[in-house]
């Protein structure tokens, strides 16, 4: 318990108020505090507020009537709880403000002590207003630096195994912005995608989410691509941070399938990103830009453990073994999917091989890749700890 009383919690303030300097002076000098920052101007601090670290926001107010315009601009950017700070008679405020669902309310002067105690408390009621059922999702990006290797074949039977085969509430979120085709892939026509969703007014959340997505039959969530490659430009780094943050308290995996480039809304996925599955194949250049991409990834400051190697379409026939392509690597081949004729044929007909051909080599290579995502006893213990709470 002594560990968990000073932990660091980290905020960011927006806004302005009369009073406001001090009480920024007072939370930079506070041992129990991490002050990520400060803008008056919300817009500025998007960058700050969606970057998936934040605890708790506090928004400094001139107004005498809630700021619900402002509140819900922080919204659309985090999760974290929000705590008003104003400078004036906090009464006419402290009733709108519980209506609005805000943490709390401090009127300043105030002692750093008291400010302290609302920032715990507040954090430790988003917790569990966040995540009611004690577990965030695990966000898994398949990437490849190279376009071809079938990443998204992949990712798509990867996500469909683990939502018809392991039984996990599953979202597959198409980041291929420009020219994605999962849903089509697996047969869909949507009408609705990624762009809709985050263009569309009012705060993102989980309800709205559910409006945006599409179902399949194995019981695979899809969110899809934009249909036009110049609605990519919407979907901004800190839309697709915000959607994340969502996702992973409504789902239990979400699957991201991306471009074969590190921009904006891959780097932000990337801050959020529990496990990476770079994709390999058998060819020199696929390997070049493979050891290029983890190159840039160890620049990024992206944990290395957390990145695994997949090889798709192994073939003993081409002339590299997969003994050369770890040489070439400088790192161990964590999984390989077999080369496969039962591919081509399913994605031409829309459905998921691993749900049209459960037994060819590529469906029980996705399907060991599945279960070694979620291994046997990490699968008990989810399905025991409810009970022994």
């Amino acid at each position: 318990m002594s560990e968990q009383a000073h932990e660091t919690i980290r905020i960011f303030v927006t806004g302005s108020c009369d009073g406001l300097q001090p009480l920024l002076e007072a939370l930079a000098g506070s041992e129990e505090l991490e002050l990520l920052g400060a803008n008056e101007h919300i817009a500025a601090a998007a960058p700050a507020l969606a970057g998936g670290h934040l605890q708790v926001v506090l928004h400094a107010t001139r107004s005498s009537i809630l700021p619900i315009n402002e509140l819900a601009a922080i919204r659309e950017l985090t999760r974290a709880p929000v705590i008003l700070v104003c400078s004036s008679e906090a009464s006419a405020l402290l009733e709108e403000a519980l209506e609005a669902n805000v943490a709390d309310v401090l009127v300043l002067p105030q002692f750093i002590e008291n400010v302290v105690f609302s920032i715990r408390k507040s954090c430790h009621v988003g917790r569990s207003a966040e995540a009611p059922l004690g577990s965030e999702g695990r966000i898994v990006t398949v990437f490849s630096p190279k376009g071809g290797t079938g990443k998204t074949v992949l990712a798509a039977n990867l996500a469909a195994s683990l939502a018809h085969d392991e039984g996990k509430r599953t979202l597959l979120l198409d980041l291929d912005l420009q020219f994605g085709d999962a849903a089509i892939m697996l047969g869909l026509e949507p009408d609705k995608t990624i762009f809709d969703l985050v263009v569309a007014p009012g705060e993102l959340d989980a309800d709205k989410l559910t409006g945006y997505i599409v179902k399949h039959s194995c019981g695979l969530d899809i969110l899809p691509a934009p249909l036009r490659p110049e609605d990519a430009e919407l979907v901004t780094e800190t839309k697709v941070g915000r959607l994340l943050e969502v996702a992973r308290y409504a789902y239990e995996v979400i699957i991201v399938d991306t471009s074969p480039f590190f921009h904006g809304p891959m780097l932000s996925t990337l801050d959020r990103t529990d496990q990476l599955l770079l994709v390999a194949s058998l060819d020199i250049p696929t390997l070049k830009n493979v050891r290029l991409g983890m190159q840039t990834l160890e620049l990024l400051s992206f944990p290395r453990e957390r990145v695994r190697v997949v090889l798709n379409r192994a073939n003993d026939k081409v002339g590299i073994k997969q003994r050369q392509v770890e040489e070439a690597l400088e790192t161990e081949v964590w999984k390989s999917v077999p080369v496969d004729r039962a591919v081509p044929l399913s994605v031409n007909r829309g459905v998921p091989v691993v749900v049209a051909d459960s037994g060819c080599d590529f469906s029980r290579g996705v399907h060991e890749l599945a279960k070694a995502l979620f291994p046997a006893k990490e699968r008990e213990r989810r399905v025991l700890s409810p009970l022994r709470a």
